[in-house]
Order: C-alpha cells, then sequence, then structure tokens
C-alpha cells in the first residue's frame, strides 16, 4: 500500500511537473509572438514616418516646381541625373533611395488589338509563341479572349485575380502558371522587370526619353544594338525626327502611346539594419504632389 501512494504520488508528480513545462513554454511562446508582433509594428511605424518624410522632401523641392510649371524635358533628365540616388544613414540605420522615371516602361494591361503584333513579335523573337500573349490577355478582364477566360486554368486557380495585372508578383504567379502549363523554360529569359510596368491604369505614356532596351524592342522591333543607341540618347528627345528611325520604325512606333514628357517619378527607399532590409516603393506625379500606388516589403 505505502508502495502504490509513492507511485501515485510520483505520478502526481510528474504530471504536475509537466504541466508547469507546459505552461512555461506556452507562456514563452506568447512571449516571442508579442515581441515579434511589437518589433513589426515599430517597423511598420517606422517605415512609414520615412515615407511621409520623403513625400514632404519631394513635395517642398523647388526644383520639381519649376519643372511642373515649365514642363522642361530638360530639366526633368537633370533632376533625375543628379538627384537619382541617394544614401543616407539615419539612427543606426542605412537608407538607399532611388528616383527614376515612372514611366520608362510598358503597362502590360495596355497590351490590346492593336498592339498584339508588336508582342507577339518581340516574344517569337525570345522562343516564345502565341500561347503566352493569349495566356496574358485571358487574365485581364478588358481583353478577354473571345470574351472568355481561360476556364481549365481557372478552374483550378480560383483564387487568381482577372480583372488586370496587378503586380510583379501577379505576373510571377501567371508566368508560373503558363511555364506549367505549356513547359516553355524560356520564359524564364525575358527582362520583365525592364519591360513592364502593372496597375489599372493603363492610359499612361511611355515616356521616350526613359524608354528602356527591351521596351525599344519592341515598340519598334529594334534589335538589341539599335535599342541600345537609342537608349543613350536619353534625355535629348523633344520632338519625333530627334529620334531618327526608319520609316518602318516610325509606323510601329505610332502604334503605342508615347510622349517625349512624363512628369512621374518612381521612388524606391530600402531601409537597412540589424534586424534586415525592409524595401518600400511609390510612384510621385510632379504636378499634382501627389503619391500613390504605395508598397511596402518587409
Amino acid at each position: 500500500m505505502q508502495k502504490q501512494r509513492s507511485a501515485i504520488a510520483l505520478l502526481v508528480t510528474i504530471m504536475f511537473v509537466m504541466l508547469i513545462s507546459v505552461a512555461i513554454g506556452y507562456g514563452l511562446r506568447q512571449i516571442n509572438r508579442a515581441s515579434k508582433e511589437l518589433k513589426e509594428e515599430q517597423s511598420l511605424y517606422q517605415n512609414s514616418m520615412i515615407l511621409s518624410d520623403i513625400l514632404e522632401i519631394l513635395q517642398n523641392s523647388r526644383m520639381l516646381t519649376k519643372i511642373a510649371k515649365s514642363g522642361s524635358v530638360d530639366a526633368l533628365h537633370s533632376f533625375l541625373s543628379s538627384r537619382g540616388f541617394y544614401s543616407l544613414d539615419i539612427g543606426g540605420q542605412k537608407l538607399l533611395v532611388t528616383i527614376t522615371s515612372a514611366c520608362s516602361r510598358l503597362n502590360i494591361n495596355a497590351l490590346n488589338d492593336v498592339t498584339e503584333p508588336f508582342y507577339r513579335e518581340y516574344f517569337s523573337k525570345k522562343m516564345l509563341d502565341g500561347s503566352y500573349i493569349d495566356f496574358l490577355r485571358s487574365f485581364m478582364s478588358q481583353n478577354k479572349v473571345q470574351n472568355e477566360y481561360n476556364n481549365v486554368i481557372f478552374s483550378s486557380q480560383t483564387d487568381v485575380f482577372r480583372e488586370y495585372i496587378a503586380s510583379k508578383k501577379h505576373l510571377q504567379k501567371i508566368n508560373s502558371l503558363y511555364i506549367k502549363e505549356y513547359h516553355n523554360e524560356n520564359l524564364k529569359d525575358i527582362a520583365f522587370d525592364e519591360l513592364f510596368c502593372y496597375g489599372s491604369d493603363s492610359n499612361r505614356s511611355v515616356d521616350l526619353n526613359y524608354a528602356t532596351t527591351a521596351v525599344w524592342e519592341l515598340i519598334v522591333g529594334a534589335s538589341p544594338e539599335r535599342a541600345a543607341a537609342l537608349v543613350a540618347g536619353e534625355g535629348s528627345y523633344k520632338k519625333l525626327q530627334d529620334l531618327h528611325l526608319s520609316e518602318l520604325e516610325s509606323r510601329k512606333l505610332a502604334k503605342f502611346q508615347t510622349s517625349f514628357f512624363e512628369p512621374y517619378l518612381e521612388v524606391t527607399i530600402e531601409v537597412i539594419g540589424d534586424e534586415g532590409i525592409s524595401k518600400m516603393s511609390f510612384e510621385y506625379a510632379i504636378k499634382t504632389k501627389r503619391g500613390y500606388d504605395f508598397v511596402l516589403e518587409i
């Protein structure tokens, strides 16, 4: 009987210790979770303050105000050339701020019946057939192929956004689906970062003073060498004649919405600290002094 009581007492003690251990473990997990959430909240607050400060600097810039009033190609190019990159140290953190033209690429959602042949020509040179263009257009409600979505894809991918291609990550998911469906790895070799921007506003023109080599290859059918030569003239284009295009190149260019002055900036901010790197970006309209399309990556 004494041995049974001792065994029971030992069992109760072991169970009690186990319960305490579980409680302590759970408590520590909750503390760690709360600590992580607090750090994330602090990081979000700090990043929002940085964004606010950068936006205020842009809004109070005398040079940008002058550019907005004058509409000067030279003034905008001077600003982007001399003030395109900043490195700042704030409170033990390094800030890398990059400012570029927000109109150097094509909005992928501007793909339509008129421009589609040029997209097909460009991607054909990259060893991709027309199925890729059809695939892209099935993810744009305004460009439905035969007014129908690709039902085979969407029946298995019900969570995919179908109205327009909203972001780089959205396109990456679409491209992954295409590779899985068509088994064409050549898609991975396309310089999409140099070619496309995103969003529902597909009416903005490409600023030909900042168009990338990939964009020139697509919109006028230029070779990489010819496109590089056009890029080399950055900031000097004020009229069509300044481009020295061939008759065929001019006809192709006329199919796209382009201009020689687009007062929109793309601002990218990298915050480097002990906790890692966070990246923020937004677009800034010089004339209205408004920021929009804010993106935060932690």
